[in-house]
């Protein structure tokens, strides 16, 4: 069993990358020539755009794939930064095609594609592209953003370095007494401690570091928000969320709805923490207390290869095709499977069209381990699936859509685990794990949505933004999601600013209906057998419609209220469950 990933598959070497650029160099050369021509040869004008962008997407994964191997070699980092420089280059060199399509008449590019089928393939393209016709500049303006973009990167890059490179956090005991060094990567397991002591300490140790450098962190993110806000005004958006929901057509009535919908079931998740407080017996229950599982399911190691099957046998309602397709991909020298010194910690997966997708993990041989591999075999086969049955123009699926294969493999393997237990304490782990994914990924996510959204709307109100502000309003929302029950210790108004995703902004939302999504789609394998066509159909369509209609097209309209509140209602039957083993 191959333990390594082949990025032979890509370039056979550096070298070839190096190649790549400079074929990438000749076509902005040849792409100039269509300067003012566009309409005059379409066709050949989008094949050599979308070979600059396939090649330019190639060196981008490659160049990162290769640095995250060993994030200690400077001469991957060399030929990622070479690799930003030609991509930046390439995004400037063309920054005349929109403006010049959008001078054209949307009706006689139609009648083109009608009379030459080749053309098909890009009618969605331009239908996005004519949508937001509004909000597109000039040649001369769009170059200048254009050029400007590594300018905006500045803010988060700072928070990079800041959040990784230059952090230091105190020392702390774990739970065998050793002292050790908190970091960004272990206060995942010293919160969740059965040690009250550790997890009380690794809280107050993580949260002095951003506490000491809040001033840092602010001036960051509010000049990332200044910037969002001027974009969003000179493309003459009503706002910036207006602006990043715009590509998706998705309207802010649902991002709003998100919001309201979930403050309105908040009770629920109150309920669950009055549960996990009860169990843990605590007079005082603290947002440092809310990470414990509260089973007491014994530990347990797994090979790689028992992994596997155990997945296997839980995707197994999605049909043998799914299967076979997933252990092909998986046995294709896709995946890096286990830590080493110098990889990027974590778990992702990647996909260049015309390559079978990569994953990374860092298997530990635990339960989570096996749920990661679930996770990012989603995300996998779903860009597996994309590729291989969309034109690359159509292939990549938007950012909404990213989430909610891998979450449904996650759901189905959290099912299988807990239906064939006859162990009560494991019963009440995988509950537990369930509703805590649910907790941090659909009403977390929707609190930092909710965050992103007040402090953006107050800039473009030019209302008043400081330190202060920012503190307060996170706190006030960590008092409203977590509610009486919970003790808000004052250093968490201080989590804001080592939220990463808050540099893209408007992104988190995503990961709450991805989730909400994905919970509708399992009950719906659960109920229909015949359903796993139209979820396949799902992970084939990529993004040749917009994602709220490919979504319809699997009978799960997220726009729909009644939607969102039938996923809080499988939180509180899976809640009404966990009381029912416990009172056992």
């Amino acid at each position: 069993m191959d333990y390594d990933w082949d990025l032979t598959r890509i370039f056979k070497n550096d070298d070839e990358l190096k190649s790549t650029i400079d074929k990438i160099n000749d076509l902005l050369k040849e792409i100039i020539k269509y300067k003012g021509k566009i309409f005059d040869n379409l066709y050949g004008f989008l094949e050599t755009d979308s070979k600059i962008d396939l090649l330019c997407e190639r060196i981008y994964i490659y160049s990162f794939l290769k640095f995250y191997e060993d994030m200690t070699n400077n001469e991957s980092k060399e030929l990622v930064n070479s690799v930003l420089n030609i991509y930046d280059k390439a995004n400037s060199e063309r920054s005349f095609v929109i403006p010049e399509i959008l001078k054209l008449d949307y009706e006689d590019i139609l009648n083109k594609i009608r009379n030459d089928d080749r053309l098909e393939k890009y009618r969605f393209y331009f239908e996005k592209l004519f949508k937001d016709k509004d909000h597109v500049l000039s040649e001369k303006e769009e170059k200048i953003l254009s050029d400007m973009s590594s300018l905006y990167r500045i803010p988060e890059n700072a928070f990079e370095e800041l959040d990784n490179t230059d952090i230091s956090f105190d020392k702390l005991k774990d739970e065998e007494g050793n002292l050790i060094t908190l970091t960004n990567s272990n206060y995942g397991v010293l919160i969740s401690s059965k040690n009250r002591s550790v997890r009380k300490s690794a809280f107050n140790k993580l949260y002095k570091y951003y506490k000491n450098h809040i001033n840092t962190f602010s001036s960051l993110y509010l000049g990332h928000v200044k910037c969002d806000k001027l974009i969003s005004n000179t493309r003459k958006y009503s706002d910036s969320l207006s602006m990043y929901l715009s590509s998706d057509n998705i309207d802010k009535s649902l991002y709003n709805n998100l919001i309201k919908c979930t403050s309105d079931n908040l009770s629920y998740l109150y309920d669950y923490y009055k549960v996990k407080k009860n169990v843990l017996g605590l007079s005082k229950y603290h947002l440092y207390d809310t990470y414990v599982n509260i089973s007491s399911m014994p530990e347990r190691k797994y090979s790689y290869g028992d992994s596997l099957e155990i997945i296997y046998k839980a995707l197994n309602i999605l049909g043998s095709e799914y299967i076979k397709d997933f252990k092909t991909v998986i046995n294709n020298k896709s995946v890096s499977v286990l830590p080493k010194k110098g990889k990027r910690s974590g778990a992702f997966e990647w996909a260049t069209y015309g390559v079978p997708p990569y994953v990374c993990l860092n298997f530990e041989g635990d339960i989570n381990s096996i749920s990661t591999i679930a996770h990012e075999m989603g995300h996998a086969m779903h860009s597996y699936y994309s590729n291989l049955n969309q034109e690359y123009v159509n292939a990549n699926y938007p950012i909404f859509l990213a989430e909610v294969a891998s979450t449904v493999n996650e759901i189905l393997l959290s099912e299988y685990l807990f239906n064939n237990t006859d162990d009560k304490n494991e019963k009440i782990y995988y509950l537990v794990e369930f509703l805590n994914k649910f907790k941090s990924t659909v009403y977390r996510q929707t609190m930092f949505a909710e965050f992103e959204k007040i402090v953006h709307d107050m800039e473009d109100n030019n209302e008043n933004l400081s330190r202060d502000t920012l503190c307060n309003i996170y706190y006030d929302l960590n008092k409203k999601y977590f509610g009486d029950t919970v003790c808000i210790d004052e250093d968490i108004k201080y989590e804001w600013s080592r939220i990463p995703h808050f540099y893209s902004s408007f992104y988190v939302y995503k990961y709450a209906t991805g989730f909400i999504s994905a919970i509708i789609i399992v009950d719906n394998l659960k109920k229909d057998k015949n359903y796993k066509e139209k979820y396949l159909n799902f992970l084939k369509s990529g993004g040749s419609k917009y994602p709220l209609d490919i979504l319809k097209d699997a009978l799960v309209d997220i726009s729909d209220v009644n939607v969102m509140n039938r996923a809080f209602e499988i939180f509180n039957e899976k809640l009404n469950l966990l009381k029912k083993y416990i009172d056992e």
